[in-house]
């Protein structure tokens, strides 16, 4: 008795984790459907955010020279040059405009 429902148990468990990765992708194709930006998003990230992006940047590139001694030391260097200044410039200059993601 418990061989068969320790089978029948198995194989609903696989059916479930075979039709699993199929319900995901429905969902994440409905919630993650993304709409055209405004042009008030635009126009905000035009005249706000990119003018304070490009000066994140600027910013995040004297606190990496200051910081990559210390960074070099402690065997971190990429990773602070690339939150220093691989996200800021990325976020600037190469996401769409009015995208904010």
């Amino acid at each position: 008795m418990f061989k068969i429902a320790k089978k029948s148990l198995i194989i609903v468990m696989i059916a479930a984790m075979m039709t699993l990765p199929l319900a995901t992708t429905a969902f994440a194709e409905e919630y993650f459907e993304t709409e055209e930006p405004s042009s008030g998003a635009m126009m905000i990230d035009l005249a706000v955010v990119r003018p304070v992006g490009i000066v994140a940047t600027a910013v995040g590139c004297v606190f990496f020279i200051v910081s990559s001694p210390f960074s070099a030391l402690g065997g971190n260097i990429d990773t602070a040059g690339e939150k220093l200044v691989k996200d800021p410039v990325a976020y600037t200059f190469s996401r769409p405009l009015g995208e904010f993601e």
